[in-house]
This record gives structure tokens, sequence and C-alpha cells, in this order.
């Protein structure tokens, strides 16, 4: 039996995989750099995934509380659908790189602003407990669509953003058969297909609900470091 069907083994750091998150997947986040993108040292959109990874300290559990460190008054709030990786993929075909999942879950990866969109600092994406995962896997066999999924983002009860899974540059399953093109994902990994355009930001003592339409809803509140 699969442990990752129908739900994760919590609190998240139970994990067995790695969480790899995808940077510049979003079409419209590509466009509003415009000229940027082209300019030096990068000279074009990337031509490959550009992936970055989210280590075993910076899960965390719904319901859990977000420490905002003080060198930032607030931290933004990147909601991203989550691949749970089913079996071991190597050089998958895009055709059938869906059936490789376990199935889905809610990822909320908080992190701190920053203009470095390329190659961020790893101190930008790397606070403890700022990836929050779940509430639970659902059977990729109940979603047919992951690439039109609606995305709420709510800050004190207030929605900030809403989005959809669609819009990417890769979809799901392009994605998949790119990435493993150069890397192996194994059992248990998580690949986040990309955060939508215009990600908002939450401070201290702020409330933070995401939900994808079919996946599940996830809780956050931000708190104040304690040094």
């Amino acid at each position: 039996m699969n442990p990752f069907l129908p739900t994760f083994d919590s609190p998240p750091h139970r994990l067995s995989g790695v969480v790899y998150g995808t940077l510049l997947n979003s079409i419209a986040s590509l466009n509003a750099l415009g000229d940027a993108m082209d300019a030096a040292p990068y000279k074009g959109a990337p031509r490959a995934p550009v992936l970055y990874i989210k280590p075993r300290n910076t899960l965390a559990a719904n319901g859990d509380a977000v420490a905002v460190p003080p060198s930032t008054d607030a931290l933004q709030v990147g909601a991203s659908l989550a691949l749970v990786v089913g079996r071991t993929a190597c050089r998958v075909r895009e055709s059938d790189a869906l059936s490789y999942l376990a199935g889905y879950a809610v990822v909320v990866d908080f992190s701190v602003p920053h203009q470095s969109f390329y190659r961020p600092s790893v101190r930008f994406k790397a606070l403890d407990g700022s990836c929050v995962v779940g509430p639970c896997v659902v059977s990729a066999d109940r979603i047919p669509d992951p690439d039109g999924l609606p995305i709420t983002v709510r800050v004190d009860g207030a929605q900030v953003q809403s989005a959809t899974t669609g819009g990417m540059v890769r979809t799901a399953a392009r994605l998949l058969a790119d990435v493993t093109e150069f890397m192996t994902l194994f059992p248990g990994d998580i690949l986040l297909l990309g955060v939508p355009d215009g990600a908002p930001l939450a401070r201290p003592g702020q409330s933070v609900i995401v939900e994808i339409e079919g996946v599940g809803r996830l809780e956050s509140t931000l708190v104040e470091e304690q040094a």
C-alpha cells in the first residue's frame, strides 16, 4: 500500500521525500518581468524548469504558526499545488506523466520578499516552518484535471488573491516530464507546480487561508519570531 494515500503521516516532517519548488512557471509572472528577463545575467527566459528545495526545517502542518524574522515585516504567501510522486519517475513521457503521481496536496510556501526572481538566496526561501503542507493527499484519480483548479488566498478573512493552477508555462504533466529528463523523482517526493502571479503579503498577527478547490484548505497564523 502506498503510504501517501490517502493522508500524510502527520506532521509533515515525517514525509520521506524532498519538496522541490518551481520558479518562473507562471506565464503572467514572466510577462510582468518584461525586459528584465532579457537583461544580464539571465539574457532570456529559462529553457528548463528552475527548481529550489524546501529543506526539512521548513516543513509545517496545517494550523501551525509561521514565524516572521525581525529582518522583514512581512512574508510573501506562495500558494501552490503539490504533485506528490507515487512511483519512481525517470525520463517519463508527458502523455503518461500524471500516472506517476500518488496524488495532490496544498502547499503554502512562505518566503521573504526579494528581487532575485531567478536565483533567490536560500535565506529567503528556507525559513523554519515556512512550508505548510497538507491537509492530506487527494488521490490522483479524484483530480482529472490538475491544471484547472481554482486557488483562493485570504488574509484576515479578506480575499487577496484569486487564481487557478492554469496559466503556467509548463502544465503538471509537462513539468514532470521536463524535470525527470534531468533528475529522478522518488515516491514521497513533492514537486510544486508553481506560484501564480501576484502572490500577496501577510504580516505578524494576521491569519492566512489558502484553498485549492477539490484538494484542500490550509490555515496559518503569522507571529513575530522570538529571540
